[in-house]
C-alpha cells in the first residue's frame, strides 16, 4: 500500500492545527500491534486514524476495530486505504470532545485504546480515559519521547510527577518502542515512544479518586518545598496535625512529595478521607 501516492492522488494537504503525522513504516505498525495486546478476539478503539495505516494493521488482527477521525477530508483517502478491511468502522468527530459513555455505547464492552494523536492532546486523552472510562483494559498511544519517560517515571527520578502517580494507581506502564522522527511522514521536530498501560482498576483500594488525584496535585504542586508543607497549604492542616499524619502512615516528615510512592499516596489519601479532612 503505497500511502504516499493515494494522499497525492488525493490532493491531500497536512493540516498544521491537527498536527497530523503519519505512520507508514510497516514493521513499526505490526510492532505496535503486537505490543499493544490486540488479538483475535478485541474490540479496539483508534483515536486518531490519519490515513488508515494503523488502522489496517489493527484489522488484520482484532474482531472489530472503531476509528475516530477530526479530519474529514480523509474520507477519500480511507476509501482506498480501508477498501479491504470489513471489520473497521470509521467515525468523523473529536474523540476528545466526545462523551466516553457514547464511545463506550457503540463499542459495546471491553476494548483496547490504539492512539496516533497529536502530541499537545495525547496527555488529556490518556487522563481523561484513565479517570473516566468504565470498559478500557489498555491504553497503547504514540507519545513524544519525553512524556513517554514521564509516564513510566520511578518515584524519586527527576521524570516522576503527577501524571506518573495518576496512571500508576490503576494501571502499569511500559515503553515498548521508540520511534524516530524520520519514520513519519511528514516528519515532525522530536523523537516520539509508544508506550503501553495495561489497566487494572483494582491495583489499589482507593475510597476516593477524587482525594487521590488532590493528594498528588498537592504533592507536585511545589517540588522545593518538603511534603509537609504543601500539605498543609492544600488541606488547611497546622504543621503539628500535617506532620502528625505522616508519622503515622511511616511517611518521613522531611520527604519531599516526588519520593513518595503510589502506595504512600493511596495510604495517605484513605487516611484523609475517612477523617474527611
Amino acid at each position: 500500500m503505497d500511502v504516499k501516492k493515494i494522499l497525492n492522488e488525493n490532493d491531500f494537504k497536512f493540516k498544521k492545527n491537527f498536527g497530523q503525522n503519519f505512520l507508514t513504516d510497516k514493521t513499526l505498525l505490526e510492532n505496535i500491534v503486537i505490543g499493544a495486546g490486540v488479538d483475535s478476539g478485541d474490540t479496539v478503539l483508534e483515536i486518531g486514524v490519519g490515513a488508515g495505516t494503523l488502522t489496517y494493521e489493527l484489522s488484520k488482527k482484532a474482531n472489530k476495530v472503531i476509528g475516530y477521525e477530526i479530519d474529514k477530508t480523509l474520507s477519500s483517502v480511507l476509501d482506498k486505504t480501508l477498501a479491504d478491511c470489513f471489520n473497521v468502522e470509521i467515525v468523523f468527530a473529536d474523540a476528545l470532545k466526545t462523551p466516553i459513555e457514547k464511545i463506550e455505547k457503540k463499542l459495546g464492552g471491553k476494548y483496547r485504546l490504539v492512539s496516533n494523536l497529536p502530541y499537545y492532546i495525547t496527555t488529556p486523552l490518556i487522563m481523561k480515559f484513565i479517570q473516566e472510562a468504565e470498559n478500557c483494559v489498555s491504553i497503547t498511544a504514540m507519545v513524544q519521547k519525553e512524556v513517554a519517560l514521564r509516564l513510566c517515571a520511578g518515584e524519586g527520578s527527576s521524570e516522576y510527577g503527577a501524571i506518573t502517580a495518576g496512571i500508576d494507581v490503576v494501571g502499569d506502564s511500559k515503553i515498548i518502542a521508540f520511534v524516530d522522527r524520520t519514520l513519519f511522514t511528514p516528519m515532525p521536530k522530536v523523537d516520539s515512544a509508544v508506550v503501553n498501560i495495561s489497566i487494572n482498576k483494582n491495583k489499589y483500594s482507593v475510597l476516593s479518586m477524587k482525594k487521590y488525584r488532590d493528594v498528588v496535585r498537592c504533592a507536585f504542586s511545589s517540588r522545593r518545598k518538603t511534603f509537609v508543607n504543601n500539605l498543609m497549604n492544600s488541606f488547611s492542616l497546622p504543621r503539628e496535625n500535617a506532620e502528625n499524619v505522616l508519622k503515622s502512615l511511616g511517611i518521613d516528615v522531611k520527604a519531599r512529595g516526588e519520593t513518595l510512592s503510589t502506595e504512600q499516596f493511596v495510604k495517605l489519601a484513605n487516611y484523609l478521607e475517612e477523617k474527611d479532612l
